[in-house]
């Protein structure tokens, strides 16, 4: 839910980070998953920015329903970057002059491979559509009173890499405050992310760029900005099996899958989110058979008895 804040402008911005750190860490935005607790829960070890779920500007902008659904807060939650699935310049202007006083930034989404979001005109198919995209970049700027709020884009690469580096440069110069770069092509999928197009993209550019894909350990994120000299690493599956990713542990501890708890219950997570997460938080450490009688449980009850009987 959103609640009456003031403009984060003033805080410590995205902006900021990039230019006093030397690695910038992020939460990816993840779809049912990288809610309100889990960003709280990632904040705690070691995550510099996390990112809101993908959300369907259109509905954020039509219903207050929606906007209660998708968008929840706390103290602490920052920098908080909102993605936005759009797919013209005043859906994603409208959904900024909502947002932007509750977070740190807008994201476009550019990469999302799903059918449905291709068919009805967002994710990666903005990625054949440079002019519009620059058009969003512009108007979410010329929109916002906020110098240091971030506009950026998660995208993914073309076959062709040269588009995917003019893209990349056309949004620079239409005032994008840095990309993400997925390194895989929309119909890839568990495929070795592409390092050479991530340096590729970084070497032809001067905003921040910061590399996704295949980041499930700390080594992994410094072997990532080492090859390509991102400024930035973002992390989804790595990060879901082991929250403490950025602070350097090999697994998620127990302490870890405490502090999940105790997030949950404190921000009254849903039980499906709550057990959903456990499962890939565990799925390392339990045996097949274990694995399958804890994923069966309906009830917060069971999952706590159970886990106080191995932690």
């Amino acid at each position: 839910m959103i609640c009456d804040t003031d403009c984060n402008c003033d805080d410590k911005s995205v902006i900021d980070l990039f230019e006093s750190k030397e690695l910038v860490t992020m939460c990816a935005p993840m779809v049912r998953y990288s809610k309100l607790p889990f960003r709280m829960l990632v904040r705690k070890y070691g995550c510099d920015v996390a990112f809101t779920p993908m959300i369907v500007s259109h509905s954020f902008i039509e219903s207050q329903k929606a906007r209660d659904v998708d968008f929840s807060i706390t103290s602490g939650d920052n920098p908080l970057i909102v993605q936005f699935a759009a797919r013209n310049a005043k859906e994603l202007a409208d959904a900024a002059e909502i947002i932007y006083r509750h977070s740190d930034g807008v994201d476009l989404n550019c990469g999302c491979p799903q059918r449905w979001a291709i068919a009805d005109g967002y994710g990666a198919c903005l990625l054949n559509k440079p002019e519009m995209v620059e058009d969003m970049i512009k108007q979410v700027k010329r929109r916002i009173p906020c110098t240091k709020y971030s506009v950026s884009l998660k995208i993914r690469i073309h076959q062709d890499l040269r588009k995917t580096v003019e893209f990349c440069q056309r949004a620079e110069k239409a005032g994008a405050s840095f990309i993400t770069v997925h390194g895989r092509t929309k119909v890839q999928r568990n495929e070795k992310v592409n390092m050479e197009a991530i340096k590729l993209i970084k070497e032809n550019v001067s905003l921040p760029v910061v590399g996704n894909g295949d980041v499930f350990h700390l080594r992994d994120a410094y072997t990532l900005q080492g090859y390509t000299g991102v400024n930035g690493v973002m992390s989804a599956r790595g990060l879901l099996q082991n929250p403490s990713l950025f602070a350097g542990a090999e697994m998620t501890s127990s302490d870890c899958i405490q502090d999940w708890i105790n997030i949950s219950l404190s921000l009254g997570n849903s039980f499906t989110n709550f057990h959903h997460h456990l499962m890939y938080m565990l799925e390392g450490v339990m045996s097949k058979h274990e694995r399958k009688l804890f994923n069966s449980y309906t009830s917060l009850a069971c999952v706590i008895d159970h886990l106080s009987s191995c932690l």
